[in-house]
């Protein structure tokens, strides 16, 4: 399976990857921190080579030993592993769910810093995330000067021409996910060309396309706003880099064209999956769109930094969405969040990872209605923007897998093919 193959080949990538990263640093730690910071440097990454030596001789999972906030959480999940009815006992890194066991890396490469003071804030992905925004810088150009130039005529646009704009802008959203580190290994993934030219030919590979009735359900919510009730729009991110920027725009035009009051991002709380957005990659790349030396990109930074400071914007991060649980039991684990998440007009979550935690994770049925494979996960209308890059998929027409399967047999893995695809909740 894909999940065999991540396990086996990719997984061990990563982490020699991150062995490599922290020995480039080692003099950067050395001048911050002096001999402190070099021995941090070796203890993790004898913690790291350990970690990579469990992973590919299959051991078993061993339970965190950090006292970071969610290590007790962490361990009670390994215990719910260890008691599952049909499973194998001990859970162990090739004998245990795929999504879990992936998670639990990314854990626990947190934790080879986090338990080494000074460099317990060094983020490891941090240097391949930049590089997939600068290397985007073409893809980035062409995008804020098309959002710019959209802007200034937004208030004569008719219906039709909102609606338009808005699909658009979803798409460039949707596959701004192909640009993906964890799926890469941390290969290069940048955005080159604009990703606008190319929209039209992309079509016929959205294989759920629901952007209609997120047009209409946002529609509908502008026109029954009242004084005291605010559109509030979320969007739960995916990668920094070239992706984030996509999410950005498509923020901007969401309040500028009043579809939305309010835009609220969520991201992740520690480095995780490689490339996946925290709040210091989220400032971090206004900051650098607002310094560029070009004139839309740093309208763009200098705008979003506004609406930051205005609070039409927010950011929020939690610690439940790095942990290994799918989403049916975040009411259960996080009702802070999910409480928080019922507050929203529409709840927008970008890429795989997201879709496989809102489907269980499930070698589901093709045809499997989305809104049963979500478990009870309703907490306000909600819609995936996802290029396909692991093998779960639901909500398609009878036999449309099947066919796609016969002459693509990748098609699940490829990111080649993308869902708009839409749950109006209860």
């Amino acid at each position: 399976s894909f999940a065999y193959f991540t396990i086996k080949d990719r997984l061990p990538q990563i982490l020699t990857r991150v062995i490599d990263t922290l020995h480039r640093h080692k003099n950067e730690f050395f001048e911050e921190h002096g001999e402190k910071g070099v021995e941090a440097e070796k203890r993790a990454i004898s913690f790291l080579s350990k970690l990579r030596n469990e992973l590919q001789t299959d051991k078993p999972v061993t339970p965190l030993e950090d006292e970071l906030p969610d290590a007790a959480l962490w361990n009670q999940y390994l215990d719910y592993q260890r008691n599952l009815p049909n499973g194998n006992g001990e859970p162990s890194w090739f004998q245990s769910p795929w999504l879990y066991i992936e998670c639990y890396m990314y854990r626990r490469i947190h934790a080879a810093l986090a338990q080494n003071p000074p460099i317990d804030n060094f983020d490891v992905f941090k240097e391949g995330k930049a590089q997939n925004f600068f290397e985007s810088q073409e893809a980035i150009i062409a995008l804020c000067t098309y959002l710019q130039e959209l802007l200034k005529n937004i208030k004569d646009l008719d219906e039709k021409q909102l609606q338009e704009e808005l699909f658009k802008l979803l798409q460039v959203s949707l596959w701004g996910n192909k640009c993906d580190l964890s799926f890469s290994a941390g290969e290069n993934s940048s955005q080159k060309s604009s990703p606008l030219q190319s929209l039209e030919n992309m079509v016929p590979y959205i294989l759920v396309n629901d952007m209609e009735k997120v047009w209409s359900l946002l529609v509908n919510a502008k026109k029954n706003r009242t004084e005291r009730s605010n559109v509030r729009v979320d969007i739960i991110l995916d990668n920094a880099g070239f992706e984030l920027v996509s999410d950005l725009v498509l923020a901007d035009f969401l309040l500028s064209s009043k579809l939305a009051d309010e835009v609220y991002f969520h991201g992740k709380s520690i480095p995780w999956y490689v490339s996946d957005t925290t709040k210091h990659d989220f400032n971090w790349t206004i900051k650098q769109l607002g310094s560029a030396n070009h004139m839309w990109m740093s309208r763009c930074g200098i705008n979003w930094e506004g609406n930051l400071k205005k609070g039409v914007w927010v950011f929020r991060d939690h610690m439940f969405w790095t942990l290994p649980h799918d989403f049916s039991s975040m009411s259960e684990v996080a009702p802070d969040l999910y409480a928080e998440l019922q507050k929203s007009n529409l709840l927008l979550f970008k890429g795989d990872l997201n879709y496989r935690k809102l489907t269980g994770d499930r070698k589901w049925e093709y045809s499997v209605p989305f809104h049963q494979a979500l478990n009870k996960f309703h907490p306000a209308p909600l819609c995936s923007l996802r290029t396909l890059k692991s093998d779960t998929q639901v909500g398609l027409k009878p036999g449309q897998g099947e066919q796609i399967q016969a002459s693509e047999p990748e098609w699940m893995v490829s990111g080649k093919y993308g869902v708009v695809q839409f749950d109006a909740g209860l």
